[in-house]
């Protein structure tokens, strides 16, 4: 059991990282909803890994944290005013804004960092652990199923009650075009580029600015205000 624990202790620092953002943020401010949302995937890989629920605890403990640490970045990044990655840039210049709904921070976010950050974190946990993307294909599916089933909680959540019709027939709307599944396929098929290209850096970079444009348009589309 000490030797579980001496290997999940990145994530355990990663989780208090998260809790102490979410204890310094506004609750309403867009940043803190997503940070809410991860801390609670977070959580629950850090309990299915002290549960042995990972078939190879050291391959997932490397993607979970190499994972965070791209998101942490980019929250580091905006704090000193440096500019984060395409894909997070939207969240931080909307997260305050009084037209954008919290279940658009919740999936802009998931979208920068399962679109953008997923992809590049697969390919960092491989040369962590000296393995190919295939390697960790049973990590990073069960990753991804755990945020599956997360996302329609989220959606349950934080989706506007009745009284909010004329908003939620266009956030239903707006919403409806992204989904976390196609993303998350997308995002495998990137890592294995990633990785397929990791002896050409100008190409590697270049597909990779490519990449974090493309998920940040996106991620400007779901956080369109739907109120003044």
């Amino acid at each position: 059991m000490p030797q579980l624990e001496h290997l999940t202790a990145p994530v355990d620092a990663v989780v208090a990282r998260m809790r102490a953002l979410d204890a310094a943020l506004p609750a309403r401010d867009g940043v803190a909803v997503f940070n809410r949302v991860y801390l609670a995937v977070t959580e629950e890989i850090d309990r299915r890994l002290d549960a042995g629920e990972f078939p190879d605890p050291r391959a997932a403990v490397a993607l979970d944290v190499r994972f965070a640490e791209r998101y942490l970045t980019a929250v580091d990044a905006a704090a000193a005013d440096r500019r984060p990655p395409a894909c997070w840039r939207p969240l931080f210049q909307l997260r305050r804004h009084p037209g954008v709904r919290p279940l658009q921070f919740a999936l802009a976010g998931i979208n920068a960092h399962i679109g953008h950050d997923l992809a590049l974190a697969v390919v960092d946990a491989c040369r962590t652990l000296g393995c190919a993307p295939a390697d960790l294909e049973d990590e990073f599916d069960r990753v991804g199923d755990l945020l599956v089933a997360l996302e329609e909680r989220i959606r349950e959540d934080l989706m506007p009650g009745p009284d909010l019709l004329q908003i939620a027939d266009p956030l239903t709307h707006l919403l409806g075009s992204w989904s976390l599944e196609r993303a998350r396929e997308a995002t495998w098929a990137a890592a294995r580029a990633l990785w397929a290209l990791r002896h050409c850096a100008d190409v590697a970079e270049e597909f990779t600015g490519r990449l974090d444009s493309a998920v940040g348009f996106a991620g400007r589309m779901l956080l369109t205000p739907l109120t003044d």
